[in-house]
């Protein structure tokens, strides 16, 4: 079984490394916060977004393969340029504070497990990202970001580490316990940013577009682009049910063990390792503590690049991580730029914690009128071609929208009527 692991990873492209990089350190602090505070009460949010990420993601991966360009720059030429600034901007925002916990909680996390201090490990980690991203091209990344996937099921081996009420979580992960709170509402977009995040858009649609370089013969024949998207299809429903998999388990792991041990409020992921310690074992602890260093190298990259790719994009900027630093020296500023803000920010008194959910709740915001303008350019032919969307995929795009868009709305009125 072990030997044909690196031919499994060789057919395994950008699907499966969107799903892996949207489990990243912030994204498990706020599963296992998730968990820690509301038990098992919000696995249905896992079940619910799953259909709905499939086929947003599915959208982006197509629109990058079918016309050779990412989102921003297909938004670029079907949208005002108001709204794709915005848009933008409002990503690279998130993006950088998102950095800034994932780095945060990959140094807090090697202290645990090797001491020394964790603003060392932090910028260590700050500058090795930016080293690989810079100096090593797209075809030999890809490949390094593809086994880091394999660490995340560090976490599912730690839950079988534990007792589970299964019977529970079971009636949890398909029966909703609604709560008419804003700190409820607020979580569920939170958790909806998490798992299906603007950043995840942009990344997989440009990957699409940088296989399509690696090949050297432009967008190919309909011959071709059919067995690509069949491949994209395949690609992404492996990764996405991979991802919500393991934001399943990191959930239950928090609700069985943390909330349940009366511990309700996490600061990072790094704490949540610590306290799962006397909890749930030392094998328990390496697990989870290893899971985030591994994560966080994989998700890093996919924050910094696809802040740097929507940029260069919306301006008409040269791109691509398979393009030597000096063919797109603005793009590969970007990305050196977002890591220093990030890994800077980790030395500055601001909550992580605090700053990484605000994070997740502005990228649920933003999600949902980007999701609606990537939505409109599937179903143009001027755009797609032959290739628009089929049936399934728009209807569970645009229920998509409409759930995060709900689920938004919902937010701002609990928060508007404790004001009022």
């Amino acid at each position: 079984m072990f030997k044909r692991f690196p031919s499994f990873l060789r057919h395994v492209g950008p699907g499966v490394i969107t799903g892996a990089a949207d489990d990243d350190p912030s994204g498990i602090a706020t599963y296992t916060q998730a968990g820690a505070q509301f038990g098992t009460g919000l696995l249905w949010t896992v079940f619910l977004s799953l259909p709905f990420m499939i086929a947003i993601q599915l959208v982006s991966a197509r629109i990058g393969r079918v016309t050779g360009k990412g989102v921003a720059a297909n938004l670029r030429e079907h949208t005002p340029r108001t709204f794709l600034m915005a848009m933008v901007f409002l990503l690279v925002i998130a993006n950088t504070i998102n950095i800034a916990a994932d780095i945060a909680a990959m140094g807090g996390a090697l202290q645990l497990v090797v001491g020394g201090g964790a603003h060392f490990h932090a910028m260590a980690f700050g500058v090795v990202t930016v080293l690989l991203q810079v100096f090593v091209p797209y075809r030999k990344l890809a490949p390094i970001l593809k086994w880091l996937t394999l660490f995340l099921f560090a976490y599912v081996i730690a839950v079988f580490l534990v007792q589970v009420p299964w019977r529970q979580v079971l009636y949890d992960l398909v029966v909703p316990k609604l709560q008419w709170s804003s700190g409820y509402w607020m979580m569920i977009v939170a958790l909806l940013g998490t798992t299906i995040s603007p950043y995840l858009f942009f990344w997989q649609a440009s990957q699409e577009v940088e296989e399509l370089r690696l090949k050297g013969n432009g967008r190919g024949t309909e011959k071709e682009v059919r067995k690509d998207l069949r491949r994209v299809k395949r690609d992404t429903y492996l990764g996405m049910f991979f991802s919500n998999t393991i934001a399943f388990f990191i959930m239950v792991l928090g609700g069985v063990v943390l909330y349940a041990a009366g511990v309700h409020d996490v600061t990072s992921a790094a704490q949540a390792a610590q306290v799962l310690r006397p909890l749930a074992g030392d094998f328990a602890f390496a697990l989870f503590a290893g899971g985030i260093i591994a994560t966080g190298m994989l998700a890093v990259p996919v924050l910094a690049s696809s802040s740097a790719y929507a940029v260069a994009e919306a301006f008409g900027w040269p791109e691509g991580l398979e393009r030597q630093w000096f063919e797109a020296r603005r793009f590969y500023a970007i990305i050196t730029v977002a890591t220093i803000v990030g890994t800077g920010l980790c030395f500055t008194p601001i909550d992580p914690m605090k700053a990484l959910y605000w994070s997740a709740v502005i990228n649920g915001v933003v999600a949902v009128p980007i999701m609606a303008g990537m939505m409109l350019l599937a179903s143009k032919k001027e755009v797609m071609g032959a290739f628009t969307s089929g049936f399934k995929t728009t209807w569970f795009g645009w229920g998509g929208v409409v759930v995060m868009g709900f689920a938004v709305l919902m937010m701002f009125w609990d928060m508007l009527r404790l004001l009022f």
